[in-house]
This record gives structure tokens, sequence and C-alpha cells, in this order.
């Protein structure tokens, strides 16, 4: 046993003889010589309760919810000897048999009472088997056939045995499958990964004993169990090593165990195999093995159970928020039109928020609805496209298409005054070319805020699994309109561009005047001298191809007139697709929450694939399943708060 330093003798006595040293316990009894009861005191009598309530947690399946027990977890490798132990400690014979006799997780819940008739029964499948000593090894059988399957596949379903019964230590433990790498015939091929799987789901949680048994025949760094559990467990201060078939061990057993070269913090107990079928008086070390794992329970369930308390209290009340969270069953019509319009309130609020107000602390890490902030990007876009389409290029063709529209024209006008229809003529030209582009952004515009409002209203009605349906609809309806809206608008904006040239703006004359006071120069540039370079700088404009102008000298005043006039007064046209887009979208949006999606929910909603209001009186599948799992979840929760509260005063007189 762990603080003792090790004695060693592989020679039989008539009388008990135990030697307890730093980190090994080696008992010797002779087989013919009962042994007493391990642990039948009051120390049984003052742990039972904790147990009992550990045990009663562990049935609650509060594992289920994330909340780990202290477990004793039995682990080996194949044939070294766990099932010997776990019958000496019990009190019973287990299955035996070729191969793996151990196919599911096998919860041992040993009780010592004083009814001189032990009482044994299964539980699996949400069922209870009773059973006796004498049939015990074939209800397991029966049992683990129900749960894994006849054959030799396993199962992580566990299986419970509860023996009570006199002169057995007060214990729970988990025996797991024998660990083995070579599958033998009927055996998956993957079954060493499956033994792995489940040995590492108990044995993994801080909270669990690892009791690993090795044979003394074998060299223990190169155990299977050994190293799984060191993977876990590091520093072996969770792990306590049972070292069986002592009898039969090589003369430097004593230096293996003292050496602990492979970090077994909790010591080590070594005990010999039965002799024979004299199963209850061949056993060494039976009793120093379980009044160790007697104590190490104890002081693990007394270090663990306050902070089980409190994972268990968090989550209750986690879960208790989240199920006053869920939306209230709904008995009339009344309460669901009262629910109706709160969520319709709670649509238009957020709405204003983020598309007329530019607020977003609803969705601060969801940049996509920070709606006025994308509006006003979009928008920036717009106009630089406007202004960097071909139609915008005040060098393309410089002058050409003005001359040549001044020649159809062929207008009688005084010197030096324009024809107008040669300025409409242009003006229609280019507005026709960017006609396109304000239709494209408004559906650009519509398909966005389009986004926007669905994921306002599923994120408001994401309990109301029919109004969901309802809602979607009309909110596609109602986006659909709007843009049709705002097409048809534009559109006639574009046409009444071209109809006329008009403004009020001063900054046109201003713009032109300035644009004309380069006029002489330019055109002193292209006509002094047919010998002078192909290109005439225009501040404003860069290098201007001038080898084609110089054909038309009769036309370039007028052309250029026609020209800066167009430039001047394209640049307000283009500020006026933009701004008055903008006021049209701020008009749209607000109508849009303020006026119509009401409307058009409540119309959807009325209609015969809305089912009406009472529709809303149907909880969701998802939104019943939620509540039921979290129903049964604070149930099962305040069950396992009860259990504890009745116990937690003993917590105390147990230490490390």
């Amino acid at each position: 046993m762990a603080g003792t330093k090790p004695s060693c003798s592989k020679k039989k006595t008539s009388t008990s003889r135990v030697h307890e040293e730093e980190s090994f316990a080696l008992v010797q009894v002779d087989p013919k010589e009962p042994i007493n009861a391990p642990i039948v005191s009051s120390y049984n009598d003052r742990i039972r309760p904790l147990l009992d309530a550990v045990d009663r947690l562990r049935n609650l399946l509060v594992m289920d919810e994330g909340i780990e027990l202290p477990t004793i977890v039995v682990v080996g490798d194949q044939s070294s000897g766990k099932s010997s132990v776990l019958e000496s400690l019990a009190g019973i014979s287990l299955s035996r048999g070729q191969g793996i006799c151990t196919r599911v997780p096998l919860i041992m819940r040993l009780q010592h009472h004083s009814n001189p008739v032990p009482e044994l029964f299964l539980e699996f499948n949400g069922k209870v088997v009773n059973t006796d000593e004498e049939n015990i090894s074939e209800a397991i059988n029966l049992a683990t056939d129900e749960i894994a399957g006849n054959g030799k596949g396993i199962s992580n379903a566990p299986l419970t045995l509860v023996v009570k019964k006199k002169r057995v230590p007060d214990l729970t433990m988990v025996n797991l499958p024998g660990i083995t790498r070579v599958p033998v015939h009927g055996q998956p091929e993957n079954i060493y990964d499956q033994i792995r799987d489940i040995i590492m789901e108990y044995i993994k949680p801080e909270e669990s004993i690892i009791l690993n048994v090795l044979s003394a025949t074998v060299d223990f760094p190169t155990c299977e169990s050994i190293r799984t559990s060191q993977s876990v467990d590091k520093t072996g201060g969770r792990t306590l090593a049972v070292v069986t078939k002592a009898d039969k061990a090589p003369e430097d057993l004593l230096e293996k165990v003292t050496a602990d070269d492979v970090s077994i913090g909790l010591g080590y107990v070594c005990v010999r195999n039965r002799i024979g079928d004299e199963i209850d008086k061949s056993l060494v070390g039976i009793p120093v093995l379980a009044q160790r794992l007697v104590q190490i329970q104890a002081s693990s369930i007394a270090r663990n159970l306050p902070e089980i308390v409190k994972k268990i209290n968090d989550k209750l009340n986690f879960n208790v928020t989240e199920l006053n969270k869920l939306p209230k069953n709904m008995s009339s019509v009344a309460e669901a039109m009262t629910a109706f319009m709160r969520i319709l309130g709670f649509v238009k609020e957020s709405l204003r928020k983020i598309l007329l107000r530019g607020e977003f602390d609803e969705y601060q890490n969801y940049k996509k609805m920070h709606c006025t902030a994308r509006l006003i990007e979009m928008l920036n876009q717009y106009n630089d496209e406007l202004h960097k389409c071909a139609e915008s290029d005040p060098i393309r063709s410089f002058l050409m298409d003005e001359i040549k529209n001044l020649e159809e024209a062929k207008e009688i006008v005084l010197p030096n005054f324009l024809p107008r229809t040669s300025f409409l003529t242009i003006l229609q030209g280019k507005v026709k070319g960017i006609s396109s582009m304000p239709i494209a952004f408004v559906d650009r515009l519509w398909d966005y805020i389009g986004e926007v409002v669905i994921t306002v209203l599923m994120r408001h009605v994401e309990d109301y699994y029919q109004l969901q349906l309802s809602a979607r609809r009309a909110g596609h309806n109602l986006i659909a309109k709007m843009k049709e809206r705002s097409v048809n608008w534009i559109m006639e904006v574009v046409e009444m561009e071209k109809l006329t040239d008009y403004t009020c703006n001063p900054e046109l004359l201003s713009e032109w005047n300035k644009l004309m006071s380069q006029k002489d120069g330019f055109l002193h540039g292209v006509l002094r001298d047919e010998n002078l370079p192909f290109k005439v700088n225009l501040d404003g404009f860069g290098e201007i191809e001038v080898e084609n102008l110089r054909q038309y000298p009769h036309h370039l005043h007028q052309a250029f007139d026609l020209k800066m006039r167009m430039i001047a007064y394209w640049n307000i046209v283009l500020r006026r697709l933009v701004d008055c887009m903008a006021l049209h979208l701020q008009h749209s949006v607000f109508n849009l929450v303020n006026k119509y999606l009401e409307m058009e929910i409540v119309t959807e909603l009325m209609t015969p694939l809305g089912g009406g209001i009472e529709r809303l009186m149907e909880e969701s599948p998802s939104v019943a399943t939620k509540r039921s799992k979290l129903t049964g979840s604070v149930k099962k929760l305040q069950e396992c708060k009860r259990v504890l509260a009745n116990i937690m005063d003993r917590v105390a007189t147990y230490g490390d």
C-alpha cells in the first residue's frame, strides 16, 4: 500500500502476514484460512451514504449533463487477471472464456449488508434483472448479448451489476474490456480502436481513479494498459496498480515495483491468483486492495463532491434560464395575437435601428447588418461607377462627337450661338449609355435590403415555426414590390434626364466658364502649325490627340463650347442620379418599416397558406424538442441537487 517500503516473500505461512512498505503491499494468506471482511466497520457506515449519493447521481445519468463523477475504472491488458481481482472483491464468479469476456462497461456496485442472504441484480436497457451467485455469470452473458449483440463485438452502453452481500467492501467500480491488439475470429478488425475509445472515455476525466491491473510476469513499461493510462495521467497521481499472479512472479518483483518505472502515484498492491475453484479461500492481498480502494474512493468523493455540487447548480441555473427564454405555450387566440403584435413590434424596432438610425448593437460582430454604413458604401460605389463609365470620360473622341453632331444639325443660327438640338442629342446619347446602371444598382440595393429584412424577421420568429413560413413569404413579397417601385421610379428619372436639360445649380456656369478659359490656348495649339506635335495639353484633361481635329477648323469653336457645356452639365446629371437615389432609398426604407411591413405580414398570415393567427399556437418540433430536453434536464438536476443536499455535511469528515 502507498507510503511503505516493500517487503516480499513467496513462502506460504499459516497466519496472515501483511508487509506494508513505501509503495508496495504484498499479503499472503493460507488458502485454507478464511479471510475476514476487509472493511466491515463503522468506516463503511460512514462512507456508504456518500457512495450511495454518487451511485444515485450515476443512475440519474448526471454524466449526460457533462458532469463527471468520481469513478474507479478498472483497466488491463487481456488476460492480465482483471476478472480474478474483481471476483475476489465481490466474492462471485464472473464470465470467463476465449477472447474478450467483458464486452461492455460493467459497473460493479458492491455493498456490504448484514443480511446473510446475498442480493444480486443487473440493471441495463432501463430494466432490472434479479439473479443469484450461482447464475450471475450466465445472467451477465445474456445481458451482454442483449446490449452488444451475439458474438464477440463490444458496446459502450453500460451494464450495472449490484452485489449486496456480507463481507464485501463498499465500492463502485467500472470494469472495462481488456485491451487486445490482435482480433480473434469473430471480432471486428478495429477491435483495438473500439476498446481504446471506450477506455479513454472513462479514464480521461480528472475525477476518475484508474485501477491498472498488471500481470507480475510481464514487463510493466510494455503493457498497453500502462501506456493508455499514462496518456491521460502522466504523473500517475490518480493511478493505482494491482499486480496479479504474484506467486508466479520472477525473483526481481520487489525491484520492479520499488523502481516504479511507470509512475504509479497511488502505489502497488500485489495479489495471488486463485487456486482451483476455491475462490474465497485462495486470495492473496485482496483485503489490502479492498481497504486501499475504499480509502481512495472516500478521498476522491470528498475532494470532488463540492465541485460537483457547483457544476450541478450552474447547469441547473443555465437550463432554467434557457427554458424561460423559450416562447410561452399559447392556449388562446388572444394570447397568440398578443405574441404576434409583440413580435411585430420587435421586428420594426430592429429595422428602425439598423436601417434608419444607424445603430447596430444587436449585430455588433455582424458587419453585414451595419446597414447605414453598407448602404453608404453601395451609394459611393454607384457614384464611382457612373463617373468611371465610358460616357463620363471627358477625352474620349475629344470634340469629334460634337463636330459630327454640328455638321448634321446644319441649323441657321446666329454666330457664336449653339444649336440646342445638338446639345440635347448628345445628352440623350450619354443618358441612354448609362441607363442600365441605375437599374442594376436598384436591383443590388433591394437584394441587400431584402437579406437584412429576412434576417431580422427570422431572428424574431425563430421560436414560432408556423410564423416563420408566413414571415419569410411576406418579406420576399414586400421586397419584390419595393424593388418594382424603385425600378419604375429610376426609369422615369432616366427618361426625364433624356427629355430636357435644366438645372438651377449655379455651379454650371462657374464650371463652364472655368473650362472655357482654356479655349483660345487650345485652339491656337491645334490650328497654328500643322507641323507641331499631334498632342496638345489641356489643364484638367491631360494630353489630347488633335491630328483629326485639324480637318475641321470651322467647327472647332462651337465644338469646344458644346463639349465644355456638356462636361459641366453632365457632372450635375450624375450628381442628381446619386442624390435622388439616396433620397429615394431613405424614403422607401422608411415606408417599408413604418407602413408596408406590418400590412404585408398580416396579409400573408391571413391567406390560406398562412393559416391565420391560430397557427401561432402550434409549437414547432424543434422548440418542443428543446423544451422537453430542458424540462427533463431541470428535473434531473433538481433531483441530483436534493440527493447531495442531505450528505454534504459528511464531506468534511473525509480528507485526502
